[in-house]
């Protein structure tokens, strides 16, 4: 689940781009990707223009959706939750259930191979992913590089924590 302010801009470009990647890497099958918002300000909203037209003009299916809320038993269904900035990953290890919940909430651009390296959570601002909500389409296509760079890096850990919960069952 990738989750932003309001889910209709960052978090839902990142669900199109990992969904489109999980499903080129024959993944698409076994992973469920989606997205929330840690306000309720714009449930209910499908994606910003903006947001779709960015993805459109790179070839992204977009499909009609609405904005959600995240609530707490999310957080303890996914085995991953990747937080567009800082504060929204503080905002979801608050509401998660429990410690296990909580582990589970990770950064986006960690799994960009040429964000800078963190170390500590207080230093998790410097993986935030650019709010594009205030910005033009300039603003909108360096949101679309940053999910883009990192998805990758998704892609492959989720198809290796799958790997490795093959190798236990077996």
């Amino acid at each position: 689940m990738t989750v932003c302010t309001g889910n209709i801009c960052r978090s839902p470009m990142a669900e199109v781009v990992l969904r489109d990647r999980l499903e080129a890497a024959g993944l698409g099958d076994r992973v469920v990707v989606d997205s929330t918002g840690v306000s309720d300000e714009e449930h209910g909203n499908p994606i910003d223009r903006r947001a779709r037209a960015a993805l459109a003009a790179r070839g992204y299916p977009v499909p009609a959706r609405q904005a959600r809320q995240v609530r707490g038993s999310d957080l303890a269904e996914r085995d991953l939750v990747l937080a567009m900035t800082a504060s929204h990953a503080r905002a979801l290890r608050r509401l998660a259930p429990d410690d296990e919940a909580a582990s589970r909430v990770v950064m986006f651009r960690t799994f960009d191979p040429a964000a800078p390296a963190v170390r500590d959570v207080r230093d998790e601002h410097a993986l935030d992913v650019d709010d594009p909500w205030y910005g033009g389409p300039q603003e909108f296509e360096h949101c679309l590089d940053e999910i883009e760079a990192a998805a990758d890096g998704v892609v492959d850990a989720v198809r290796a924590a799958l790997d490795e919960r093959d190798a236990a069952r077996a």
